[in-house]
């Protein structure tokens, strides 16, 4: 009976140990060592790709954002175009797409009514924006609603406005947005990318210089 007792006194004793034991490496020192590294080699990414302007956080290379007037660049429409939009300010309530068919009465709709609605935004004295000038992004939202970058055939039909409001050369606009094109991954993987955020942000450090 002694030795019974015993033995499963020594057993939860050796539970008890290993417990602890193991909520000291992988409760504590694993999280602090792989915190540690990812701080030391990847430090922007850790913690949001964070983009600063004028020293103040002012958003993240990885998340879109609404609300530019037409001085400035315009991002891919929020997550559905019309009023039913579950996330038309990128409040990260709710990410995904609107899956709705190519055949949808209502995603037709909006469509058209988005594309006429760049089209004369973008439309200046000397410059019309055609209806095949406007690319896929400018009228539809990505897959989850929270897209940071556009195309740069999107950011093109915008640079003669951004031009117009800003008092600003064509071809300086023009070089703006071409220094802010990213290149396909590895040269071969998705499609060329302008960030909104970043392009944005240069645009009114030349405005300011102007």
């Amino acid at each position: 009976m002694n030795n019974s007792v015993t033995n499963t006194a020594r057993l939860l004793g050796a539970g008890l140990r290993a417990l602890l034991v193991l909520t000291v490496i992988c409760g504590v020192l694993y999280p602090l060592a792989i915190t540690g590294v990812a701080q030391g080699l990847f430090n922007g990414k850790a913690n949001g790709s964070e983009i600063k302007a004028n020293g103040q956080v002012v958003g993240s290379s990885l998340i879109g954002q609404q609300g530019y007037s037409l001085d400035y660049f315009q991002p891919r429409p929020a997550n559905g175009l019309g009023t039913n939009s579950v996330n038309t300010q990128y409040k990260l309530i709710l990410s995904g797409a609107t899956n709705r068919s190519g055949d949808n009465a209502d995603l037709i709709k909006w469509v058209t009514e988005a594309k006429a609605k760049v089209m004369k935004d973008n439309s200046v004295p000397g410059y019309t924006v055609k209806p095949s000038d406007v690319p896929a992004d400018a009228v539809t939202s990505s897959g989850s609603g929270l897209d940071p970058a556009i195309s740069p055939q999107y950011a093109g039909i915008q640079v003669h406005r951004v031009a117009e409001k800003n008092n600003l050369p064509v071809a300086q606009v023009q070089k703006l947005v071409d220094d802010h094109t990213d290149g396909r991954t590895l040269g071969f993987i998705g499609e060329p990318t302008v960030n909104v955020l970043q392009l944005n942000i240069a645009l009114k450090g030349l405005v300011a210089k102007s």
